[in-house]
């Protein structure tokens, strides 16, 4: 009588948490260093915001919560990636474009931002300011470059008179800041309107991803920009003042 067939035993279920991942990651790896012990946690950051430190042996990591929702692939392609900042090594261009491509989806973006309204707080100075009126200049913009059809915006000075952000674009927001460094009789006025108006164009222009790359300043952006009257004299003024 023929002895019975012996059946394959069946492969244990994979451990889907955090910590696991991390662990078959860092094993794919090959980084010939001792594996650590990974605490991996969730938090409620401001946005797509990941840490990653080694100390007595163990690897702490901290991810943004929003994050619980990636399929395990990008998860994964983040592992590497902060396996690698830790060690010093290059991550794979897979696991980059992996992890990059669920990041600019449109719908993790505006998640993104809806949860930086949520969570962070905009603080900014009156856009009235001692010798700029940044709401006066964007409605005049406004009406010269865009026909008075852009949105609205939040408009408003820094807190702190910095140097090397002059002003930036907040698209969670909505909102236009100009360092009030520039708030001062020795500034000309198209210097400013130079300003606000860069940052108009990021509110005409998003942030575009081709290929896993962000393009902050398309050629489209490019070539509206140049169309301010000012725009060489502007940015000879600014860089010879705060480079």
């Amino acid at each position: 009588m023929p002895s019975p067939t012996p059946r394959s035993q069946p492969s244990p279920p994979l451990d889907k948490s955090p910590a696991a991942l991390f662990e078959r990651v860092f094993d794919r790896l090959r980084l010939s260093r001792p594996r650590p012990i990974f605490e991996v946690e969730f938090r409620p950051f401001t946005g797509l915001r990941s840490q990653i430190a080694l100390r007595d042996g163990c690897a702490r990591v901290r991810l943004s919560d929003l994050l619980r929702s990636a399929p395990p692939i990008v998860l994964e392609g983040l592992a590497e990636i902060l396996l690698c900042q830790l060690y010093r090594y290059r991550a794979s261009p897979e696991a980059r474009e992996c992890y990059l491509a669920w990041t600019y989806h449109s719908e993790v973006r505006r998640r993104v931002e809806a949860l930086r309204r949520a969570r962070a707080r905009l603080r900014l100075l009156p856009p009235r300011g001692e010798h700029f009126d940044l709401e006066e200049i964007f409605l005049s913009l406004n009406r010269r470059f865009f026909n008075g059809e852009l949105p609205p915006c939040r408009l408003g000075w820094s807190l702190r008179a910095a140097e090397t952000v002059l002003g930036r674009y907040d698209p969670a927001h909505r909102a236009i800041i100009i360092s009030r460094k520039l708030d001062a009789a020795s500034v000309p006025r198209y210097v400013v309107e130079y300003l606000v108006f860069h940052e108009m164009l990021h509110a005409r222009f998003p942030l575009q991803h081709r290929g896993g790359r962000r393009v902050i300043h398309s050629r489209e952006f490019r070539v509206a920009e140049k169309a301010f009257p000012h725009y060489h004299q502007a940015r000879g003024r600014l860089k010879h003042a705060f480079a």
